[in-house]
This record gives structure tokens, sequence and C-alpha cells, in this order.
């Protein structure tokens, strides 16, 4: 069996962290063995859904690098759910209900109040042919529901939750299309998944529920259920499910400087034991990426997580992969020089700055010994060759002839030279500065 996995958001904004989780998870297990990611472009909400919502979650998927194998748009499918669905009218498995929303809040507050269970009662399946055409007649249009079989409990093995159980007879038969003819969610998903070849469907476990409903619409079209995975849903740093993880959009997180790699190396094993790795290439991922080892136990997602990761990444990214987001004078020694000390690539401008000037020095402001020593050494750093190791044959004639060491050797250079208490290794950025600017800093830091 070639393995089929699907994502299929809706595009009424912007991908955020728990979708992007989704499609990493369903594009992973199709590549771990050697299937295919299909991308499903669930806009049946005509009114909500946005063409430059498609176009931002095209970009946001070329950006993380989850390459579809193919991709549909519910839009263009209405014939075949109009016909799945003429077919399970005519099986009695779909039948017109025509209360208003006000009367099922009643009806549902009257079962409350008497201890029972909020379901449907399926009154709607006791009305005759005339009492249905009265109601038509009054200009009053069904809406339609999914009759479920009480018969026996609905169940399935999940791969991250296990064995789940369903009765019933104690859920609602699920409205599957409304009055204005406008379809609901689960019917056209489960077609789509029948029709497409959906062999295993990845979600969040606030889908379990629905799950259930849609295995008896599966055996209702005459298929077999794909398999599922229903994964844990993410929290907080603070241990909450979080409002900002609903709204934390991938284009936040390249505003913020995060890589793609950084994302995809998080999210693939948050909710498992194994350990977060900087991972820049995805086959060690791929290769481990196993649902039996997810928990069941909220996901933790912490932005000081990501960012800390973020410059374990950038740390190990080569020239080539950066250089279209460096300044545009920057060369492959400075990048080398600096990326060390960097959280973010955008950070690499900052100190390609610091390197061609000019600098301030940061308070506190230097002392009458401290400008004593940098006028000793701007007259050290005019007699030395500047070809080998500048930064190292000067702190050695510096310490030998001002008997300086540690930080009152090195300090007040660092900050004449670069305008700043701490950074990338002088060894690395004095050659990048060069002679002739090192010399104006250290004169102007002795006042000379």
């Amino acid at each position: 069996m070639t393995i089929v996995t699907r994502f299929a958001p809706s595009p009424t904004g912007r991908l955020h962290v728990g979708n992007i989780r989704t499609a990493l998870h369903n594009w992973m297990f199709a590549r771990a063995h050697g299937g295919r990611f299909m991308l499903r472009i669930d806009d049946t909400d005509q009114e909500r859904s946005e063409e430059r919502f498609v176009e931002a979650l095209h970009q946001d998927l070329a950006w993380l690098d989850l390459e579809a194998d193919g991709e549909a748009r519910q839009s263009a499918r209405f014939d075949l759910y109009q016909a799945r669905f003429d077919a399970l009218v005519a099986a009695g498995r779909i039948y017109p209900a025509y209360e208003t929303s006000q009367e099922l809040d009643l009806k549902r507050k009257i079962q409350l109040g008497r201890g029972l269970p909020p379901i449907y009662d399926r009154a709607a399946l006791a009305l005759s042919d005339a009492d249905r055409s009265r109601l038509e007649a009054e200009g009053i249009k069904p809406h339609w529901r999914f009759r479920l079989d009480h018969g026996a409990p609905i169940e399935w093995g999940d791969m991250i939750r296990g064995h789940q159980r369903f009765d019933p007879a104690t859920m609602s038969d699920p409205i599957v299309r409304r009055a204005d003819g406008s379809w609901l969610y689960m019917l056209p998903s489960a077609i789509d998944d029948v029709d497409m070849g959906i062999t295993h469907v990845v979600r969040g476990e606030d889908h379990v529920a629905n799950t259930a409903l849609q295995i008896q619409m599966f055996a209702a079209l005459g298929s077999t259920p794909p398999t599922f995975a229903h994964a844990a849903l993410l929290t907080g740093a603070e241990g909450k499910l979080s409002k900002r993880l609903g709204s934390l959009g991938v284009d936040q997180l390249r505003e913020a400087g995060v890589e793609p790699q950084a994302i995809r190396a998080l999210l693939a094993r948050l909710g498992t034991s194994d350990p977060v790795e900087p991972a820049v290439d995805m086959q060690p991922l791929l290769a481990a990426f196993d649902f039996a080892r997810f928990g069941r136990a909220p996901a933790r997602f912490d932005e000081a997580e990501l960012m800390q990761l973020n410059a374990r990444i950038v740390h190990q990214l080569p020239f080539e992969a950066v250089r279209d987001r460096l300044p545009r004078a920057m060369t492959p020694v400075a990048w080398e020089a600096v990326r060390p000390n960097l959280s973010t690539v955008t950070e690499a401008a900052d100190w390609w700055g610091v390197v061609e000037g000019p600098v301030t020095a940061p308070a506190p402001a230097l002392s009458a010994d401290d400008g004593a020593y940098l006028a000793v050494a701007a007259e050290e750093a005019a007699a030395i060759d500047w070809d080998g190791d500048p930064w190292h044959v000067l702190t050695q004639r510096l310490k030998e002839c001002t008997g300086r060491k540690g930080k009152a050797l090195f300090l007040p250079l660092r900050r004449a030279l670069t305008g700043r208490d701490h950074g990338p290794d002088m060894a690395a950025l004095l050659p990048l500065i060069g002679r002739d600017r090192a010399l104006a800093r250290l004169r102007g830091g002795s006042g000379g």
C-alpha cells in the first residue's frame, strides 16, 4: 500500500503554529514511508475563503519546504458532493430537518435542565411527507443531517491515542448541509478522503469526535476508513492553551528571523520524549519519525526554546544559504566571523555595520588610564604586520609593554574597535575592520 496523507487547511487566514505542525506531520509521515503528501484547500465556506490566503498558504509551505505531490480544491468538487449526497439521501442515511437554531437551542436547554445529554432527538424522522410539504410551503427550508447507526459502537485504533470507542447513541446526528445548500466540514472531507485515496488522516485531538462520526460516513460511502492519528494540542509556555498560539503565523515567525529549519526541527519532536536537536537536514528527523513516540499529554510550545534552537541552526548555515539576505559587500569570511554570535541571520547586518563603521564606544566613558592605554594601542597597531594575525600580535605586545591582562587588556580594545562590550571573536573581526579603521578608532578612543 502506498501511504497517502493530506493537509486540508481552510483559506480563511494565515497558517499558524498548530496548522504548521499538522502539515509537517502529514508531510513527514508520507516522506518517511515513500508515500504521497496531498494539499487540499477546504474552501467550501465561500464567504470567508479568500484567494489571498490561498496564495499565502502556498508561499508558507514553500518556505517551509513542505512540497505537496498534488492539490485539490473543494470548491471545484461540488458536483461530486452532490452525487454522493443524493445517494445517501436515497439510502436513508441523510434526512431533512426543519428546526430553527432557536428551536434547537431551546431543546438543548430543556434536556440539560432534565439532566439529559443535549443531543438531537431525531424529531425530524417522525415527520410525514405531508408534514414536510407543509413546512416547505411555509417557506421553511430544511437543513440535512447524517443518520448515525446506533447498532454498534464506533471503534478504531489510533496511532497516537490507542484504542478509541464511541457510543453513537450518545451523539447527535451531525448536520452535513445547511438550509442554504452550503456544506459543513465533515461529509465533503470524508468524500474527498475516499476519492483521493487518503490512507492516513493526521490531525489534532480536537477532531477525535469528528472522526467517530466520519467513520460511519466512510462506511455509508462503501469505503474502508483511513488510519487515524490525533496529536495532542499545543499549549503555551505557561502551561495553558494560548490564544497567541492560535494567531502566531508563519509570516510573523519569518519576520522575527526564524529559520524554517528551526520550525521543522522543533515541531517534528514536540510531544515526544526525543530531544529537540538543531537539524538542518530533514533526513535524521524522517528516519526517527514514528507516531508511537508521541504522547497524549499536551505538547508545550515555547517561543524562547524556538529562538534558542534558531540560533543553533543559524550557526550551521553556510554562506551560500544566506548570501541573498546579507549586506551586498559582506564576504564569506565575514559571515564565518560573525555567525557564531548570531541569533538570526538579520543580525549579521548589525555586525557588518560594526565592521564598516562608524562606531561609538558605549557608556560609561573610558577612564583616563584607558585613554592612555588606547594611545599606546594605536602606536603598537600602527607598527605590527596586518597580514597575519593582528589581534593576537597586538594584544601580546600590549600585555608585554603595559602589564595589563584579562579584562583590563581586552575590554577597552573591544569597546574602542566595535563600540560594544561583547561580540564575535576579535581575532576574526579585527582583520575585517582593517588597519586604517582600527587605527582611527583606537586614536579616537584615546582622545588623540
